[in-house]
């Protein structure tokens, strides 16, 4: 019964997905039917060059890979420094600066949106791609994981490292960051998640066409080609494909950095 329950529930949240790909494959008018058919006739695979050649997708594409690409690893290299010094580090006011990090968590997104916008103004970044990577080179979940793996490591490690002479610098690259690569990959797949699939920030600091991330492009697309959902389908697809690939291709490594940071 348990495994009837989850399969049901899987299934469930697995169909918004199947429809989509199928809506993807329709024509027009298979998509306007009432009520709708669940499968297409005949799958119209010419749809996909069709959605990427109705608007520059291409482009959005390519800057929602570098916007990605670099947050992600920025992500990393900060919260790998970050969890470090607080998870091994001793220093003044560590646990009282770890807490009023933490909790900067509980700020809402909406709170600090204009004055993030103010000074990427003031700097002279907008509509860049300094705009759309830079403020999220740092994320306080990926510190607080990589916090808690560290702290998790035994002490035996540090100490038979500083018999050897090695101090935190090497002690970090040589032995603390193979170690944490589960979690640095956890870190690393939320980053590239969130910053895939932002959308209010990138329309705010952007107003060319050729600087905006993916989903912004089918917010534009949605507007240009209105009563065609059965292309707007096939981007959102097209869209989904990276995020879909890089989490079955990182899945383990995944599940074990959670689990590393649930346990720490």
């Amino acid at each position: 019964m348990l495994h009837l329950l989850l399969l049901s529930v899987g299934l469930l949240m697995a169909f918004p997905f199947f429809w989509m790909v199928a809506t993807s494959l329709k024509t027009p008018d298979e998509v306007a039917l009432f009520p709708p058919a669940l499968l297409p006739a005949a799958p119209q695979w010419h749809n996909y060059p069709d959605a990427w050649t109705a608007a520059p997708f291409g482009r959005y594409f390519l800057n929602s890979v570098g916007m990605a690409g670099a947050v992600t690893f920025g992500v990393m290299g900060t919260a790998l420094l970050a969890g470090y010094a607080f998870g091994r580090m001793e220093f003044p006011g560590r646990q009282a600066l770890f807490v009023l990090y933490l909790a900067t968590m509980m700020i809402p997104f909406e709170v600090v949106l204009i004055p993030n916008f103010l000074l990427i103004n003031r700097l002279g970044w907008y509509n860049s791609y300094q705009a759309l990577i830079v403020p999220w080179v740092s994320n306080v979940f990926s510190v607080f994981l990589l916090t808690q793996f560290f702290r998790s490591l035994p002490n035996d490690f540090f100490e038979a490292a500083q018999l050897d002479g090695c101090g935190h610098p090497r002690f970090l690259i040589a032995i603390a960051a193979p170690l944490a690569r589960p979690a640095l990959a956890t870190a690393g797949l939320f980053a590239f998640l969130g910053s895939w699939n932002s959308l209010l920030w990138p329309l705010l600091v952007t107003n060319a066409d050729l600087m905006r991330p993916i989903e912004v492009g089918l917010q534009s697309f949605l507007q240009q080609e209105g009563p065609r959902p059965h292309l707007l389908m096939a981007a959102s697809t097209v869209a989904m494909l990276p995020i879909v690939g890089l989490f079955f291709l990182t899945q383990r490594t995944f599940i074990e950095g959670v689990a590393a940071g649930v346990k720490g």
